[in-house]
């Protein structure tokens, strides 16, 4: 039985989510439909690639990925079917495949062609639906699509290094207000050699990056003793990405590393590694 997922900035209280999956269930009726995100910030490319790429590759091969953010079809915003580390993607070529990219090459990419068969103007419940079913039917990508080379690529999606530097940018604010930046634990270790740093975020600075959040504490200190909530700390997180948060933060409470700290969506992140 195949499997589509959806990842949308759509939200929940309009019609977008539910007739999409109509419009599958319509040409597919024993197909499984999964929702990874529907609350993307509204047309936010890093933000859905970041959502995207740390779940795709825990659904089984050939599974068919929609990404409907930023998804109108336009001369400058072509939509695309990618076939990638044994998965589809249907969405828009906006830059949004940067993050996956950046690791696999794409194993064959076409720019969908079919959009003269079609007379709405939804494209992710038309021509992505279309795309989508016709793939999980078993079809060619060279169908419905004629084959491209590469894909666009956006400035600011990857972390530049430079003299002893990488320099970065927050790239997502997670549930809990984490600030997740784009640089990861294999650049860090590639460009740092083992060197002291020192991190930068606006007034924040820090020269250590724990494995789990609670890696600072001491837990022979008594638990009163310890003054641990709304801490500031640098972790790599599950994603393998450096990620700036505070221990057990609650926005709505005690705050959290975006409010308390000032950091948002492109915020610079600057990691000064000591000369040798």
């Amino acid at each position: 039985m195949p499997i589509i997922t959806l990842t949308t900035d759509f939200g929940l209280k309009d019609p977008y989510v539910g007739a999409v999956k109509g419009a599958i269930y319509s040409e597919l009726p024993d197909v499984n439909i999964v929702d990874i995100s529907h609350y993307v910030t509204p047309f936010h490319i890093a933000e859905a690639a970041y959502i995207i790429k740390n779940a795709y590759y825990t659904f089984p091969k050939g599974t068919i990925h929609i990404i409907g953010v930023d998804a109108e079809h336009t001369p400058d915003n072509k939509h695309v079917a990618v076939y990638m580390d044994g998965h589809y993607f249907v969405c828009a070529d906006n830059g949004i495949m940067c993050l996956l990219t950046a690791k696999f090459n794409a194993d064959k990419i076409v720019e969908i062609n079919i959009h003269d068969r079609i007379t709405s103007n939804f494209t992710v419940m038309d021509a992505f639906v279309q795309t989508a079913c016709h793939i999980a039917r078993g079809g060619t990508l060279e169908v419905i699509g004629k084959p491209i080379e590469k894909l666009k690529n956006i400035s600011g999606m990857q972390p530049a290094v430079a003299n002893n530097s990488i320099n970065g940018q927050v790239i997502y604010i997670d549930n809990y207000g984490n600030a997740v930046t784009n640089i990861t634990r294999e650049l860090f270790k590639a460009t740092g050699k083992g060197r002291e740093f020192t991190l930068t975020a606006r007034s924040e600075k820090h020269n250590k990056i724990y494995d789990h959040y609670s890696g600072f504490i001491d837990f022979a200190k008594e638990d009163y003793k310890r003054d641990i909530d709304g801490r500031a700390i640098v972790i790599f997180n599950s994603s393998g990405y450096i990620e700036i948060a505070t221990y057990k933060s609650n926005p709505i409470t005690i705050g959290s590393a975006s409010s308390l700290f000032g950091l948002k969506d492109n915020t610079p992140i600057n990691i000064k590694f000591n000369e040798t």
